[in-house]
């Protein structure tokens, strides 16, 4: 999709969305801008109805800004600190991954759910939120309506979770060490993830809030592996319904640009990192990619009808999620 100024008005408008979604979010970290965001966008979209000269931009921003805001959120992570802490939550993470994954894929069979909606809910719920469903839409080519209503049901367990989970874990006597495990394999979002380590540490004067957001960043990484083998998943059933011919297969198909470089930023994050590098200018990159993030969903939000926002089976794959957590850190022995 090129540029050309016909996109201006839309972009304009979603960031005009975007700026009090970025403000309440800040002041209300648990709940979220791109949540935020969505809700004002679908409020100014039940409004804004004569959409000819705003819906190029509008398209352009909850498409192509958001695979440049993942790109951006590459520059936010650090493979040298996740190797360091990460290796000891990996088991972990990789059965909590599965597990989502696989309980994402029954329910949709078993309920007819949309594939689509189904896919976005497991990934985003097993790897880290809004960011994981923000990699794999484009992927998968899901519709503005279903990245919403992910993210919907991705807000309402993150929240569940940051006031839920430092009382079980206290009732389960886990350990500083096993509750960061937890939370960081559990949890969602990096912000929810934060909120709950810290509650946890404030409770008992602990220290679990670095760990947590390591494991968080560990889990991170996953959106690289699942995101490619979606996409060969899909450019293969592409070919299986009679689409181009296995001449016509490219490798750009099966690796989407914008993964990879993702994966460069963090190659460069981590580079200049390990040479002692000023990584100051990596904050900003973060902060904008999650500016984008914000306005793509103000975008997604302008598209998406409120009324279909429902039946998703998120809160089965958040049930299986927790379960797994613990019963791996029970096998390890990290309680």
């Amino acid at each position: 999709m090129s540029f050309d100024t016909q996109k201006i008005p839309g972009i304009l408008l979603c960031l005009f969305i975007a700026i009090p979604a970025w403000v309440l979010g800040q002041a209300l970290p648990l709940i979220g801008a791109p949540v935020f965001a969505i809700l004002l966008g679908m409020v100014v979209g039940h409004f804004h109805t004569k959409r000819e000269k705003t819906q190029q931009g509008i398209a352009y921003t909850s498409k192509m800004i958001l695979q440049l805001a993942v790109v951006l959120l590459g520059f936010g992570l650090n493979l040298g600190q996740v190797v360091s802490v990460g290796l000891t939550s990996l088991p972990i993470i990789l059965a909590t991954i599965s597990v989502a994954l696989i309980v994402a894929f029954v329910l949709q069979k078993a309920f007819k759910l949309e594939v689509n909606t189904a896919t976005l809910v497991g990934v985003g719920s097993s790897i880290c939120g809004g960011s994981a469903i923000a990699a794999t839409a484009p992927v998968i080519g899901a519709k503005d309506e279903e990245v919403a209503q992910s993210i919907s049901v991705i807000f309402l367990f993150n929240i569940l979770a940051a006031l839920l989970f430092p009382t079980l874990g206290q009732m389960l006597g886990l350990s500083h060490e096993g509750f960061a495990l937890f939370a960081g394999t559990a949890v969602n979002d990096t912000s929810s993830v934060t909120a709950t380590a810290t509650a946890w540490d404030a409770i008992h004067q602990s220290h679990t809030l670095d760990g947590a957001t390591i494991v968080k960043l560990t889990r991170t990484l996953a959106i690289i592996p699942i995101t490619l083998a979606l996409s060969w998943y899909k450019s293969s059933k592409g070919l299986e319904n009679g689409g181009a011919s296995q001449s016509g297969f490219r490798l750009k198909k099966v690796f989407p640009t914008f993964i990879l470089y993702f994966l460069a930023a963090s190659l460069i994050t981590t580079v200049v990192a390990a040479f002692g590098g000023q990584t100051a200018l990596f904050g900003h990159l973060k902060t904008l990619s999650k500016l984008f993030i914000v306005m793509a969903m103000s975008g997604i939000g302008l598209n998406t009808n409120p009324i279909r926002l429902v039946k998703t089976g998120g809160a089965i794959c958040w049930l299986a999620i927790t379960l797994t957590s613990l019963a791996m850190q029970a096998v390890i022995g990290v309680w």
